[in-house]
Formats: C-alpha cells, structure tokens, sequence
C-alpha cells in the first residue's frame, strides 16, 4: 500500500475543504481571525472540522504541524502579540 505524504492541500481535504492552492489562499485571507479567538473556536468550523483539529493537535501526530501552521495563518493580520496557541493538553 502506498502511503500518501502529508501536505498543507491533503490537510484541507481532511477539513472538507478545497485544497486547490487559489483556494487555500483565499480561504486563509478571508478567515482571519483576532488574537484572543483560538483556532479551534473560530466560528467557521463545523464540529467534525473542530474535532479533527482538536484531535490531531492533541496526537501530536502528522497533522499537527498542518494545524499550527494554519493557527499562524488565520492570525497573521491580527494585532498585538502574545499566544493564540491551542489550550494545552498536556498536564504541567
């Protein structure tokens, strides 16, 4: 069996989007979203999308990076500086 690479357009196909380059740049530029709104809240998911991000952020797996990557993305116009991480799941 040949297993596919992970990829920032395998990535938004997870998320039931179009992974078409024109489109992640577009979607990335009209879902910006505000500092204190983590990804995972952003009001654009739909539970299965939320899930999947809340999921493999936690797994720390393959998709993780896609997730952080989007999460620097979706903030880039917002102001101000400081974490707009993921809650942290990991116990301190």
């Amino acid at each position: 069996m040949l297993e596919q690479r992970a990829t920032f357009e395998l990535f938004f196909e997870q998320l039931g989007l179009d992974s078409s380059p024109e489109a992640i740049d577009e979607f990335i530029s009209t879902h910006q979203i505000g500092m204190d709104v983590p990804l995972h809240k952003a009001p654009f998911w739909s539970k299965s999308q939320h899930d999947f991000l809340i999921s493999h952020w936690k797994k720390d797996d393959d998709w993780a990076i896609f997730v952080d990557v989007l999460n620097e993305q979706l903030h880039i116009e917002a102001e101000g500086s400081g974490s707009c991480d993921i809650p942290s799941h990991k116990s301190t």
